[in-house]
């Protein structure tokens, strides 16, 4: 982490892996326990794949998966580093 407490990359990074990663898991058991309920084999598989999709969304609604620049200095989309100069 970050020695000035500026850490928001890595927590939005987090947020973002354990809202598809949750939704995976919730969903397949759902889907899971359905299968098991109907006798069919495909519909953990599609849990699968919605409680992924839920999550990405549920990131987008948040905020999370846009790139942010921080105010007063000059991020990646600022041009080549002034390393070079000196």
């Amino acid at each position: 982490m970050s020695q000035d407490g500026n850490d928001g990359g890595y927590n939005a990074g987090i947020a973002v892996f354990s809202y598809i990663v949750g939704g995976i898991i919730v969903w397949s058991l759902i889907g899971w326990g359905l299968d098991n309920l109907w006798g069919t084999r495909w519909i953990v598989l599609a849990g699968a794949l919605l409680g992924a999709a839920g999550g990405f969304y549920l990131s987008h609604m948040h905020g999370l998966t846009s790139q942010r620049i921080p105010t007063g200095r000059e991020g990646a989309a600022g041009g080549p580093s002034k390393d070079a100069e000196q």
